[in-house]
């Protein structure tokens, strides 16, 4: 799964094991990457 490091904006991998932590630069607070397709609701 891909998130992105809120500090330094690098891609980060995680697997299973590796914990919460980017690998670049340590920091903890990790974003996901949203899909680039928009889904529409019917409101009606």
């Amino acid at each position: 799964m891909s998130y992105k490091c809120s500090r330094c904006k690098r891609d980060v991998e995680l697997d299973e094991y590796g914990g919460v932590r980017c690998p670049y630069c340590g920091h903890r607070v990790l974003l996901k990457e949203r899909a680039p397709d928009v889904k529409e609701v019917d409101v009606s």
